[in-house]
């Protein structure tokens, strides 16, 4: 079957039998969340719901069922990182697919409890934590799946000032670095002979835009011409890309994704000197090393 833009998660899972697989989606409580583990809950998959909050996640729990077991995980706290991964780590002693779906954009100025910027601390630093205290776990034959944005193509690393403490502060530059972020965490995974992945799901008028004045969000996500990279999507055609790089095969390791294909990422979220630099940042920010 030809995958493209509008392929579902439901068409890229057809015939496929997740039963006996536990798979961690973080931010399942809304949009891209619920459906990528409502969709992997759906062909068996005992699915691990991390969320900031979960008496507000009764639609992703009708939504997927028996198959989903909730986990507090609040991703601007190092402290609640670590609280979420070893409940995570209590319950389940294997993890086949990590997905790092969770994510905010284009937020006012704002730190996270360590004195991060919100959207670099939430969108990487948090994930970077998670996927480092969940390692132990993730053994053989195990992937992670970083969801990134095409929004890394704004801007790369800014090593000088990455949490605009001195400098004035950019809603999108910030997220297209943190978005950056996603993509050069993954080929540093794959380097390490992890199984990794970052998926650009798309424009889909999702809680993601939450932060954007009406007029900024209806320019993003509003009516557009039925084209190209212009296109809103759906949440099921916006989370396929995910779950094809959670269950499918022959996908090289490191490989950035969108509209359930292989994609070129800018050059900045690629360079092998990026790769190392972030990952020792990373490292020394969240003060832990990566388990080899």
């Amino acid at each position: 079957m030809s995958y493209g833009p509008h392929t579902t998660t439901d068409e890229v899972l057809a015939g496929v039998e997740l039963t006996g697989r536990v798979i961690v989606v973080t931010g399942a409580s809304s949009g891209l969340g619920i459906e990528t583990a409502r969709a992997l809950a759906a062909h068996g998959a005992e699915v691990v719901m991390a969320v900031r909050d979960p008496g507000r996640a009764a639609d992703a729990v009708a939504a997927v069922g028996s198959h989903g077991h909730l986990v507090t995980l609040d991703l601007a706290s190092l402290d609640a990182v670590r609280a979420g991964a070893d409940a995570i780590l209590d319950g389940w002693s294997r993890v086949d697919v990590l997905v790092n779906n969770a994510g905010v954009m284009a937020t006012p100025e704002e730190c996270t409890a360590d004195d991060f910027d919100l959207q670099l601390g939430t969108n990487h630093l948090g994930h970077f934590l998670l996927t480092a205290r969940l390692s132990p776990a993730l053994g053989d034959g195990s992937r992670v799946v970083n969801v990134t944005s095409a929004g890394h193509f704004i801007s790369g690393m800014h090593w000088d000032d990455p949490h605009y403490r001195t400098r004035p502060y950019n809603k999108w530059e910030a997220y297209g670095q943190s978005k950056t972020a996603n993509v050069l965490f993954t080929r540093g995974l794959a380097q390490r002979g992890r199984t990794a992945y970052a998926v650009h799901p798309g424009k889909i008028a999702s809680g993601l835009y939450r932060f954007l004045p009406d007029e900024e969000r209806a320019a993003i996500v509003g009516e557009q011409p039925v084209s190209g990279e212009q296109q809103v999507k759906t949440v099921e055609e916006g989370a396929a890309t995910s779950v094809w790089a959670a269950t499918a095969d022959g996908i090289p390791s490191g490989s950035y994704l969108a509209d359930c294909q292989v994609a070129d990422a800018a050059a900045h979220a690629t360079d092998p000197a990026e790769v190392d630099r972030l990952w020792a940042w990373s490292e020394e920010e969240v003060g832990e090393t990566f388990p080899a």
